[in-house]
């Protein structure tokens, strides 16, 4: 159950750039497939190794990446509101290689778990076609933010960085 009204989430969708294309009746059918998610800062989303079972909209606050070599757990990025997260292993079905954290005081999702989704795709594919548009945008965006990245990790360890 939701506690953002469809009007309120119909803006966040909007002011985000998350299925933008949905008209307000689609978000009010949308909103009943989806869950709110509160956690505190530290509270794992979900863990290394763990099949995507959900993915979620980031509404409020930041989630944290982290990986582990089995001894040192290094931070690897984070999200904001406006993102969707843990879309990657929701369609593929392989093992998180990140575990994914609330990072702020408080952070609020909105979770879409995979059964959800596949009544979704039955009973409302336009709505359930704008939602995979948006998670091939948000790959999109990490592909390009990690070439970008190796690149200069690139150019650096090549170029200038270089002794």
């Amino acid at each position: 159950m939701l506690e953002m009204t469809p009007a309120e989430l119909f803006d966040y969708f909007q002011q985000s750039k998350i299925c933008e294309s949905l008209k307000r009746d689609d978000v009010e059918v949308l909103a009943q497939f989806l869950q709110e998610k509160t956690l505190k800062q530290g509270e794992v989303i979900s863990d290394m190794g763990d099949v995507g079972d959900s993915m979620y909209f980031i509404v409020d606050g930041k989630v944290s990446f982290t990986t582990t070599d089995g001894q040192d757990e290094a931070e690897v990025g984070r999200q904001g509101p406006g993102n969707l997260i843990g879309e990657m292993s929701f369609f593929d079905k392989v093992p998180r290689m990140m575990r994914m954290s609330a990072y702020s005081k408080k952070v609020k999702l909105l979770q879409l778990t995979q059964p959800m989704y596949q009544r979704l795709k039955v009973e409302h594919p336009y709505i359930a076609v704008n939602i995979i548009e948006n998670a091939v945008v948000s790959l999109d965006h990490l592909i390009r933010a990690l070439s970008s990245d190796i690149s200069q990790f690139e150019h650096y360890m090549k170029g200038f960085g270089r002794h």
